[in-house]
Formats: C-alpha cells, structure tokens, sequence
C-alpha cells in the first residue's frame, strides 16, 4: 500500500470513533456542591511573626494547603496601639472583609513592644493593652471575620540555666481576653518557652537570624545569655542590590528575640499544632 493511502485509512478511522470516547477521560464541570470553598488566614502581630523575623511567613509557606490563602501582616516594632495608629491594622480589616472565602480568621499576636519604653509603642498593662485587644476581636468580628489570639512568643534569655520570663504578664492578659470573649487561643507563650527551655541557653541560640559572636556562645555555654548587643552593634550589613533589583532591607541580627529560618520553622510548625486544636474546622487546612 502506498504511503498515500495509509494516511488516508489514518484519516477514516479517527473519523470513526465518535468525539464522545474523548470525553470520557475529561472530568465533567464541578457542580455548585462541588466547588472549592477556601478559607483565608490572616497574620497580624510584631516582628516575632513578621516576615524575616518571626515565624508567620514559614507557617504561611509550609503548615498551610493551598486552598487556604495565607497572608503574613506582622510587622516589626509594632504594639497593639502603634499597629493601628499607622494603618497597618485598617489594612488587615479590609483583608478580613474580602468576600469570596468559606470563613477567614485573623490571628493576633502582640506584647513584646507594647512591653516597651518607647513612648509611641508602649501600652499600660492593666487597661490599655487589654482594650486594645478587646477592640481586635470586636472588630474582627464586625467585619465577618473569625478573630483567634495568641499568647506572644517567648524571648531566649537565660541566667543559671533557667529561661527568663519577662513577658509573663503580657501572656495572661492575653488569655483573659480570650476568655471574656470567647476567642480562640493558642499559648504560644508556654508552648515555646518549653521548647526553648528544653534545648538550654547553648543550642537555642541557633534559632536567631545569625550565629551569637564568641562572647554570647561563651555565656550560653555557662547557662547565663548576656545582655542583647544594641541593635545597631548585633545588625549586618544590609545586602548588595542592583539598580534595577531589589532594594528592600532585613535586619538580619543575632539577639534572643528575633528568629532565623529554624527558629520559624521550630515556632511555624507548634502554631499549627495547636491551631488545629483550638479551631478544628481549620484541620483540614493545616498541614504539620
């Protein structure tokens, strides 16, 4: 036969069989039922959480499915009064009123600079911080969104092998919000002083941004953390840019506060634990 006529017979028998054995292998069109209903999680809080920092943005990229938006609104030196005074905070209302998702949650996690000296971030402890928070879930809420707390992450200082706990007071205030309003809440205050406490003032400095200078590891080594450097002394040099790249800037530091890509990750991952816990409709979503 020649070449010709094979091409031909080629060309009937593909005419032969009907366009509906093609279909059979294309997955009909999802039903109303059917269709994907996603969830959104929105991360506001200081530098602990904040992008670089903290541990929202490895939560974000590895304990979340896709089909939960995930977005990391921490930002540093921010308190509960200094995060709305700015705009930040109406920034992540309109966020929480984005329709189009099944339920969106806002998480919450201040104290550290509401701790503060600095006049523009501190807070008084036994009114204004309470309020603040108060005023978070209220509006969360009005905004049809889901609001859930966190108690803020521990610091990783140490003297004779035992971790210091200054942000006590701050945690428990957190906790009777929760209470008195009937939020969700993870304790990743005592959650993360267990683990720190477990590795001791030597191993957890591995989970800052950069390694601790010969004196710092020293200290650890005795079991007591020196007093953190000033921020200008513990920062880097900002990285190289192009003209045309990049030019944003990290500090990226060795302190007992802030945490590099481990200490995220250590922190990231007990978040997920224990939000699948207080909120088990977000289970499905969160990935250990």
């Amino acid at each position: 036969m020649r070449l010709g006529g094979r091409r031909i017979i080629a060309a009937l028998a593909t005419l032969a069989f009907p366009a509906s054995l093609g279909a059979q292998v294309v997955k009909p069109t999802r039903t109303d039922a059917e269709r994907l209903e996603p969830y959104k999680i929105i991360l506001v809080g200081d530098s602990t959480m904040a992008p670089m920092s903290g541990w929202g943005s490895m939560f974000c990229a590895h304990h979340v499915k896709s089909s939960a938006a995930c977005l990391n609104l921490g930002r540093g030196g921010r308190s509960t009064r200094s995060y709305r005074q700015e705009g930040s905070w109406d920034a992540a209302l309109a966020e929480a009123g984005v329709p189009g998702y099944k339920r969106t949650y806002v998480l919450i996690q201040f104290g550290h600079n509401d701790q503060s000296s600095a006049a523009e971030r501190w807070t008084e402890l036994e009114t204004e911080f309470p309020v603040n928070l108060s005023r978070f879930v209220t509006e969360v809420r009005a905004a049809g969104a889901e609001p859930g707390l966190l108690r803020p992450l521990t610091r990783r200082e140490f003297r004779d092998g035992k971790l210091i706990d200054r942000l006590g007071p701050w945690a428990e205030k957190v906790q009777v919000v929760a209470a008195e309003m009937k939020v969700p809440f993870v304790d990743l205050h005592a959650r993360s002083m267990s683990e720190v406490q477990k590795l001791g003032p030597e191993h957890s400095t591995s989970l800052a941004q950069t390694e601790p200078n010969a004196a710092e590891l020293a200290a650890a080594k005795t079991g007591t953390t020196l007093k953190p450097r000033p921020a200008e002394e513990a920062r880097l040099p900002d990285v190289p840019t192009t003209p045309t790249g990049p030019h944003a800037q990290f500090q990226r530091k060795f302190d007992y506060t802030h945490l590099g890509d481990s200490g995220a990750e250590l922190f990231a991952k007990c978040v997920a634990h224990d939000l699948a816990v207080a909120v088990p409709e977000l289970r499905s979503q969160l990935a250990p």
